[in-house]
């Protein structure tokens, strides 16, 4: 297990990244009260979190951010197992530090994060939503650093601004497009399933069923929330993931396109060339 621990400014941050090939339970706790957002890499592990009595379960974390308010009673605990690696990032600061936090970033804690500021308990959960594909990108870099020294302390800081940034965006977004918290949430979920199953996606009435989420809502705050509709979401996918196969497996564009969900190899071709401007024989020339 790797934990790293550093500060900035009046923040916080916690990098941990673990594995094991048993089950193994990776605890910790904060000193003092915080009010903090945490960002889960790839993965997908387990976390209950533990106080006075009480215990909260999160059993799909994979691209999660979740905010919330933790005193020193509270515990947060990760199952680690070989099929569930940990990766997650916490920015937090502690309640005595929100007025001095710089560029009015106290501000949009109290603004947009009222209840953990005013907290009710031990333990407050805020605000949490699945990441976008933006932000589940800086998460992978900062577990993917390259850069040694002061210059990777340079890049660490922009980035865990930018991650911070992007969330309170989201924040702002979800209570400007009327689309519900748990709706949005039922939205990720349903393109998390839909990029899992490449080969055989549920069908419309299926995967709206999956989610508990009617099909008019799922197909209307879908193309809201992501900009395209639900299996032009999935096309996009599967041509990705089959461009990036054609570069980097010993595979022939027949099991490539068989990979990806394709039957027909004259289909696969014709929409993989319209996407990417060449044809998936042309890949490895």
């Amino acid at each position: 297990m790797n934990r790293e621990t550093i500060d900035i400014n009046d923040f916080t941050v916690l990098v941990e990244e673990a594995a094991s090939r048993e089950v193994t339970f990776d605890a910790c706790m904060f000193d003092e009260p915080v009010i903090a957002v945490a960002f889960y890499g790839d993965g997908n592990v387990n976390l209950s979190v533990k106080y006075g009595g009480e215990q909260r379960e999160f059993s799909h974390t994979k691209g999660l951010a979740l905010s919330f308010y933790a005193d020193e009673k509270v515990v947060f605990e990760h199952a680690v197992s070989a099929s569930h690696p940990l990766q997650c990032i916490v920015i937090a600061t502690a309640t005595r530090n929100l007025q001095k936090l710089p560029n009015a970033e106290g501000e949009l804690f109290s603004e947009m994060l009222h209840q953990l500021v005013y907290p009710s308990g031990h333990f407050v959960k805020g605000p949490d939503f699945f990441m976008t594909p933006e932000m589940m990108d800086i998460v992978s870099n900062v577990f993917n650093i390259q850069y040694r020294g002061k210059t990777k302390m340079m890049f660490f800081r922009s980035q865990m601004t930018t991650l911070l940034s992007h969330f309170f965006g989201q924040l702002a977004g979800m209570e400007e497009d009327g689309i519900k918290v748990a709706e949005r949430e039922k939205l990720f979920a349903a393109k998390e399933i839909l990029s899992e199953n490449l080969d055989s996606p549920p069908s419309l009435s299926e995967l709206s069923r999956q989610i508990g989420l009617n099909s008019f809502k799922l197909k209307k705050h879908f193309k809201e929330l992501f900009g395209v509709p639900v299996f032009k979401y999935l096309q996009n996918e599967r041509l990705n993931r089959a461009n990036e196969l054609l570069r980097q497996e010993d595979l022939t564009v027949q099991e490539v396109a068989w990979d990806v969900g394709y039957d027909s190899l004259s289909s696969f071709s014709n929409a993989f060339t319209k996407k990417f401007g060449y044809r998936p024989s042309e890949v490895r020339r």
